[in-house]
């Protein structure tokens, strides 16, 4: 029996651990799970304590400072717990001798038209960063903290994650579209979505395969927001007119990339892993959230 710590649990990805594990998993993996209100990972010293008396196996952390706009305005305690508080879970992991699965994001990545060009197929794990905003860049120092200090590690990079749980795109689009005839919708930033759900089936499958090092989890296919968009309404059967604008129809405080479609060669080729058409998961989240 796998003993596993579950920090950020309230979370997207932290709900959904939850449910595949309770569903499929409970009698390999006994999940402790840790809302950010039971557990601040800012603060080291309950940290230290709760791991010594539970000792795990694996510490999955789900927990970050993931408002992007927010992060410009609030740099110290996003970089308190994207950074120096996973430096924190990644000496506990050294010194305790757990797994730390720790999940970053696309956002390391700069995100220029020419990386369109040169990756058709998307960034490849091995390609330098070189973040635009403060949210990339506390998650990419965060990445750095794990790889220097433990082996023992997991990081996993999504990108436009949805799921079930919490505020994402597909959610947004379902409540705006009930609400207005008339939508305007991004059409120069390209990537693809992730499902909190595959996420989690792959994240398990590295874990039985005992694998460590840093993987892209994202979904086949490269669209824009647009795209994502049209096909979120199309398929609910919601009748709403999409106008396409560039990214200065809506701007942010924060700068996004143009372009941060994540490589998955690497993970396709762990046997057990499973990566899915964004279309295809896109239906199966409709379904889920129907």
């Amino acid at each position: 029996m796998i003993k596993a710590i579950l920090l950020g649990a309230s979370g997207q990805l932290g709900k959904e651990w939850q449910r595949i594990v309770e569903q499929d998993h409970s009698d390999e993996i006994k999940l402790l799970p840790y809302t950010s209100s039971d557990l601040d990972i800012t603060h080291y010293q309950k940290v230290s304590d709760e791991f010594r008396e539970q000792k795990p196996d694996v510490v999955i952390n789900c927990a970050a400072y993931t408002d992007v706009d927010g992060a410009e305005n609030h740099r110290k305690l996003t970089r308190k717990v994207n950074t120096e508080a996973v430096l924190y879970l990644a000496e506990l992991s050294n010194e305790l001798d757990f797994t730390l699965i720790h999940y970053s994001t696309d956002y390391v990545f700069p995100g220029i038209k020419l990386n369109k060009r040169e990756f058709p197929e998307g960034y490849p794990e091995t390609y330098s960063a070189d973040p635009i905003n403060w949210y990339g860049k506390t998650k990419w120092e965060g990445e750095q903290a794990i790889r220097q200090t433990t082996k023992n590690h997991l990081v996993i990079r999504v990108s436009w994650l949805c799921g079930r749980d919490g505020s994402n795109f597909v959610k947004t689009m379902l409540r705006l579209g009930k609400e207005r005839d008339e939508l305007q919708v991004v059409n120069d930033q390209w990537g693809s979505p992730t499902f909190a759900e595959n996420v989690v089936t792959n994240c398990l499958n590295l874990l039985h395969q005992q694998a460590n090092g840093t993987y892209h989890v994202t979904s086949k296919g490269l669209i824009t927001w647009y795209d994502f968009a049209e096909a979120i309404f199309t398929i609910s059967d919601i009748e709403v007119s999409l106008e396409k604008v560039t990214s200065d129809a809506f701007p942010t405080k924060a700068q996004r990339p143009y372009f941060s479609k994540l490589n998955t060669n690497k993970i396709e080729g762990v046997p057990g892993s499973e990566l899915i058409d964004w279309k295809k998961g896109l239906r199966k989240l409709l379904g889920q959230l129907q």
